[in-house]
């Protein structure tokens, strides 16, 4: 007879598992609510249902957003992007295929969380820039993380615990790379995978859904011209020593400058009596015939080498904005020369609404009345300061993301520290909270800032979930239901054996955490193993692996925290996670029964 502990747990599994399904009610209320049935219903006492906010994985959670955030701020990411798109071209299938493969090498020396909070800037930057839906690259990506882990031994918590589990249980550990053919097999089916069947399997883009079509749909509605080109101006051009205004370049070509570079660091919006000089690197904005003849009629040649700010196409750094002129404002009743908007904000104004009218070009001396509708482009730090003050109202939504570039080795210090303290013995929360710390110390990021930058969602999700792991353990659930399914298989086809232990092993840290599913897992298969006359350790491994297979819900640490940035619904990670399950499956097991057993 069923113990009437183990009802209620099945029940509670059951119900927690229909709520995530139907996915009407958020994923942090449901795992509150199942914290919170475990605690009246007597399963688990007050300490352990609140023991999820103290474990390592949501303190290692929390400390990877941090560092995450410190990373991104010093713009190495946004290197990244550009460096990843370098080689992928313009094709979306090719993008999804270059970058999943870039991000899975290098998420095999890192915790998949660790890589998934540090990539997501990167990944939301390539969605930006080649104007692709969030959701067409997040979902790939994210699940190309999971698969990579294999990689190496450190690549997931169940890797790093099975070594600690055959020891205990006097068996030869693994060395560091003894998974790595199984994690390029699955990373290699990963990409195939989405390369073919993407289109198919990834939700569908919704136009009004995606945040980055504001700049879209702004730059549609106004009819702006999104093109920016680069010109050096060569030791013979007519144009050294006119200013801006003396060029012509808005009445004239109707174009704009966006940045001058020189041997200093660009200089954005410039004012209109800034002088040019030979070698020099203009930036403009404007559509490409007009663009052109400005750049023949002052023999300018396009600027292939480095030094043009790649910052004006990074989209998470500059773009165009919505500025309405309120009543009082400093501005009315001046003009933007005597107001002197360039040098006070930094920011190029392309286009002004003024009694009903559109004025393109130069309208640098029409006078401003309130309610005039500004176009401006420029960096958003530059644009969040016009929000500071009375002058301007910023009707375009949007996140400044200051970025301090000369801080990106020390955050890059700070954050090999926490690996090498990991790597070293050390706990992973301890040595992960440790570079978060350092971060703030070095001033990579305010207290403030690191708070601001936790995902909570995402923490309550796994710290409720994670008492329900406990539950399944202190009341023999989990014993219960995987023992009963080994016995149906036991004696059969080895071939067999392992797709079944490798598919528990998966359905486990769907519904509870992974390494909670590998801990319950490893005595079994052991005992399994010892039965059927086969080596144990293969089979502990497989389980290791296995718990990657995390693809239907939202329930991995990893799926959890990208659901949100790519805007996804249960639903589409059973549509998509499907498929590549039955894949996973079937190439982790043919490569444990030809070369591991």
């Amino acid at each position: 007879m069923i113990d009437n502990e183990i009802i209620i747990v099945l029940s509670i599994l059951a119900l927690v598992a229909i709520l995530l399904i139907i996915d009407k009610l958020r994923i942090d209320i449901i795992a509150i609510l199942c914290m919170l049935a475990l605690a009246w219903t007597g399963i688990l006492t007050p300490l352990e249902t609140l023991a999820g906010f103290s474990s390592n994985a949501v303190i290692t959670m929390l400390a990877v957003m941090i560092m995450g955030k410190g990373i991104a701020r010093t713009g190495l990411m946004a290197g990244f992007a550009r460096l990843a798109l370098r080689y992928s071209g313009n094709s979306q299938r090719r993008i999804v295929a270059v970058v999943s493969s870039a991000v899975g090498l290098i998420s095999g020396f890192i915790q998949n969380i660790g890589s998934a909070v540090l990539f997501l800037p990167a990944i939301l930057n390539i969605s930006r820039s080649k104007k692709i839906p969030a959701s067409s690259l997040i979902m790939p990506i994210g699940f190309a993380i999971l698969l990579s882990g294999p990689l190496t031994m450190i690549g997931s918590g169940p890797l790093m615990l099975v070594n600690d589990f055959l020891i205990r249980s006097s068996l030869e550990p693994y060395r560091l790379f003894a998974v790595t053919p199984v994690g390029l097999a699955l990373l290699f089916s990963c990409v195939v995978f989405f390369f073919f069947l993407g289109r198919f399997v990834l939700p569908r883009y919704r136009y009004g859904e995606d945040r980055e079509l504001l700049q879209i749909k702004l730059i549609e509605n106004w009819d702006l011209s999104a093109n920016i080109r680069h010109y050096r101006i060569e030791v013979n051009s007519p144009i050294i020593g006119k200013s801006l205004e003396e060029t012509g370049i808005w009445d004239k070509f109707n174009v704009n400058i966006l940045a001058i570079t020189g041997d200093q660091q660009p200089e954005y919006a410039p004012w209109r009596e800034t002088k040019f000089k030979a070698d020099q690197i203009i930036s403009l904005l404007g559509k490409e015939n007009n663009a052109r003849n400005f750049a023949s009629a002052y023999n300018l040649l396009p600027a292939e080498k480095p030094g043009k700010p790649k910052m004006l196409e990074d989209t998470t750094s500059a773009g165009f904005a919505e500025i309405v002129v309120p009543p009082r404002s400093g501005i009315a009743g001046q003009t933007i020369k005597k107001f002197g908007l360039r040098r006070r904000y930094g920011v190029e104004p392309v286009l002004l609404y003024h009694k009903g009218e559109n004025i393109r070009g130069d309208f640098s001396d029409v006078e401003i009345a309130p309610g005039d509708i500004f176009i401006v482009h420029g960096l958003w730090d530059k644009i969040a300061e016009m929000k500071k003050g009375y002058d301007f109202v910023v009707i375009t939504p949007f996140e400044a993301d200051e970025k301090d570039t000369s801080k990106a080795w020390i955050a890059l210090s700070c954050f090999i520290v926490a690996i090498g303290l990991a790597l070293a013995g050390f706990s992973i929360p301890i040595s992960f909270m440790s570079g978060a710390i350092l971060m703030i110390l070095t001033g990579v990021l305010r207290i403030d800032e690191a708070y601001q930058t936790i995902d909570w969602k995402v923490v309550f999700f796994l710290a409720g979930l994670i008492p329900l792991g406990l539950a399944m353990q202190k009341t023999d659930t989990a014993s219960f239901l995987a023992g009963h399914i080994m016995s149906l298989v036991q004696g059969g086809h080895t071939f067999f054996l392992l797709l079944v232990i490798s598919g528990i092993s998966a359905l486990f840290s769907v519904l509870i955490s992974n390494v909670g599913a590998a801990v319950i897992l490893f005595p079994m298969v052991i005992s399994i193993a010892n039965t059927a006359g086969i080596d144990p350790r293969p089979l502990a491994l497989l389980v290791a692996v296995s718990t990657a297979n995390s693809f239907i819900l939202p329930t991995h640490q990893v799926n959890a925290l990208l659901k949100t940035p790519g805007g996804y619904r249960n639903k589409d990670y059973l549509r998509a996670g499907s498929g590549l399950t039955v894949v996973f499956l079937l190439v982790v097991v043919t490569i444990f029964y030809f070369f591991y057993l």
